[in-house]
């Protein structure tokens, strides 16, 4: 079930869709074909990759794609809109062709994510919402995946919907880092919608609702001895809350036959107090119970807890991870790339800059990736020409899209076309793959990339580059237009 069906979408837009909709219509040009990418400028972070996510919701959308006559109502009422383009938003029907990289895949600057070909009108009006599913997904995907590489093993549990910015961004942020790779959510909904594994045990109010630290850890033993899992830190870790715990794992859990699930450390110098923890855990008999450590935890603070010799078996992470509070906007943009002209013919588009990261690459593409025939890692992505011939494997040059006149030639290589189509004239004509799948997959293709273009500081620069005949026709028009 997606989150997003039980909702009419549709005038989720910016209003300038709207009001550019109106007037491609009245100028005559509404139905005129043109292509727009999404792509993005920046990996958050400073990282080497981000990782595509929110393909399911924006299939979601585009299947519901309709406008009520609530919708049309209040339309009427701003006096801006003609009635014939009142009219075409009754009767609309989505049409367009829609090519997009699968969730899960590791994806770089820009390179197209979604490209959307169809009428004007049409592939306008979707722009707002291309990358609000694309964006907030990819987001929170890219930084969970950084914060379970940095566990290094250890499972991660995603612990923010508290502090998430909306329920929607609670709910989906769930789902986007168990695609990063987490193991479950503490947002139950989550589970109920996407099948995440919703996972808890107790917060320090119900420490605080007993008389004694010693009774709540009893009474929760008891009603969960299975999966027994206490929090050790509301009062004092080592001097009460440790040893409680073990007393209640002695007179409670022990008797009737269950072993310990678990101790979480939420607060202090979580390093220190986990091997001080182990250590008590240990020689009270119970080396299998684990210890979790929660508390405004990311990737760097997991990495240096691990190099100090934390004894750590999980981690729950909450505000730094739903919010990716370091860098907390994904840069996606939706531009113009390809008109078609009165015969037919696809003209290409593009948007110059006095920066040059900002000038648009032109023209409907195909994005491919290059992988080494030896050890199948991943070298770099190119983006060609949609109707170009590209060959599956062997040698094949890559131009800069930046830096033009730098280029690049790779040998001994298979070239794997990424996007695939989604939507044929409006229909959808891509499975969706299942969360486990989507899972498995990013884990799959993360693990294709260099490792220096997965450090952390300072990454190796991925190579984005394009065919010759792309460079050679983005070259003509930024001639064109300095000229």
């Amino acid at each position: 079930m997606d989150w997003s069906n039980n909702r009419n979408l549709t005038m989720l837009v910016d209003f300038y869709e709207l009001t550019m909709g109106n007037g491609y219509m009245k100028e005559g040009i509404g139905e005129r074909k043109a292509v727009f990418d999404m792509f993005f400028r920046k990996v958050p972070d400073g990282a080497g990759f981000a990782i595509c996510a929110g393909l399911e919701q924006l299939v979601g959308y585009l299947k519901n794609l309709h406008f009520s006559s609530d919708d049309i109502d209040y339309l009427r009422s701003k006096n801006m809109f003609g009635e014939d383009f009142l009219n075409y938003l009754r009767d609309f029907k989505f049409s367009c062709n829609v090519w997009a990289v699968p969730e899960g895949t590791p994806i770089f600057p820009g390179e197209p994510v979604v490209i959307v070909e169809g009428p004007v009108i049409q592939a306008q009006l979707i722009e707002t919402m291309v990358l609000l599913s694309i964006n907030f997904q990819s987001l929170v995907t890219t930084k969970a995946n950084r914060i379970c590489r940095a566990a290094e093993g250890r499972p991660v549990m995603e612990f923010g919907s508290r502090r998430a910015q909306s329920y929607d961004a609670a709910v989906l942020g769930a789902r986007a880092a168990y695609i990063g790779g987490c193991t479950g959510t503490a947002c139950a909904i989550s589970e109920r919608e996407y099948q995440i594994p919703a996972l808890g045990t107790i917060a320090h109010s119900w420490v605080q609702m007993f008389p004694s630290e010693y009774e709540a850890f009893k009474a929760y033993a008891e009603t969960y001895p299975s999966a027994c899992t206490l929090l050790v830190d509301t009062y004092n870790v080592l001097k009460s809350g440790i040893p409680n715990a073990i007393k209640v794992f002695d007179n409670v859990l022990a008797p009737m036959g269950y072993r310990p699930q678990g101790v979480r450390i939420d607060s202090g110098d979580i390093a220190y107090l986990s091997k001080k923890a182990r250590k008590m855990l240990d020689e009270a008999g119970y080396p299998d119970c684990k210890i979790v450590a929660s508390n405004s935890l990311d990737e760097y603070l997991i990495r240096d807890l691990l190099l100090q010799g934390a004894k750590i078996d999980s981690f729950g992470v909450g505000e730094n991870l739903i919010t990716s509070k370091s860098d907390p906007v994904f840069g996606g943009v939706y531009k113009l790339v390809a008109v078609e002209d009165e015969n037919g013919k696809m003209q290409p588009r593009i948007k110059l800059s006095e920066s040059a990261e900002k000038i648009t690459t032109p023209n409907k593409k195909m994005l491919y990736r290059l992988y080494k025939k030896d050890d199948h890692e991943a070298v770099a992505d190119y983006i060609a020409m949609y109707d170009e011939t590209v060959p599956s494997e062997g040698s094949i040059t890559l131009f800069d899209p930046v830096n033009t006149w730098k280029c690049k030639t790779f040998t001994d290589v298979e070239i794997k076309p990424i996007l695939t189509q989604v939507f044929k004239d409006g229909e959808c004509v891509y499975d969706l793959p299942d969360i486990e799948e989507i899972k498995a997959y990013c884990h799959d293709q993360v693990d294709h990339l260099w490792d220096e273009v997965k450090r952390f500081e300072n990454p190796h620069r991925y190579y984005v580059d394009l065919s010759e005949n792309l460079w050679n026709v983005k070259h003509i028009l930024l001639t064109e237009y300095q000229g």
